[in-house]
């Protein structure tokens, strides 16, 4: 287990936000990364916009116990069986949480071009104060915060390779947040979202 020096907990207004920039070495960061990319069966789910059918702009895929479904966007995904690496990265995560994470949830950013819209993991089968433990591979992306009423309640984080976000608290009742497009030329970036379903 690694315990890493540096931790920066956030001072935002309605939330607790708590990130280890390099929870993972970087070594076990690059071996964590190559495996996740081979080994996922990745899958690319259609959403309804405005009426209109769309491919999501990333891959999903979702893991976790058994007859705990997961739904978001007029999605439902089922999970496939814990694997032995998903299982090691799940205890590392658990020992600094302190919480048994029921299911993961899986996207895979394959270029700048690939993003995630605003929202907020506030779907009831997470509870009402979910702690979500997110989990960062690859490429370096910007991760955006915005208050749903305080205007001036901004945050961005720039999430690094081999790195942890805890979203815990009432976060998800008065945040949301996003992975928004970049022009930048990068590769892929992977991130792994522990939950619990209840």
């Amino acid at each position: 287990m690694l315990f890493p020096d540096e931790i920066i907990k956030f001072k935002l207004p309605d939330a607790e936000l708590i990130y280890y920039p390099a929870f993972f070495s970087l070594e076990k960061a690059n071996i964590l990364f190559q495996k996740l990319q081979s080994e996922i069966p990745w899958q690319q789910d259609k959403i309804n916009v405005y009426g209109k059918e769309h491919f999501q702009p990333r891959l999903t895929a979702l893991f976790g116990n058994e007859g705990k479904p997961y739904g978001y966007s007029n999605i439902i995904m089922h999970p496939h069986q814990w694997t032995p690496l998903l299982t090691h990265i799940k205890n590392e995560i658990e020992q600094v949480c302190h919480t048994h994470f029921t299911t993961v949830l899986l996207n895979n950013y394959r270029n700048g071009q690939d993003s995630m819209g605003w929202h907020a993991d506030n779907e009831k089968e997470l509870g009402r104060n979910p702690l979500i433990a997110s989990v960062s591979f690859g490429a370096e992306r910007n991760f955006q915060l915005k208050h749903n009423t305080i205007e001036r309640a901004k945050q961005n984080i720039n999430l690094q390779h081999g790195s942890l976000l805890i979203m815990q608290g009432a976060i998800q009742h008065f945040w949301k947040h996003q992975i928004p497009k970049t022009q930048r030329d990068i590769g892929s970036r992977i991130n792994l979202t522990f939950r619990v379903i209840k």
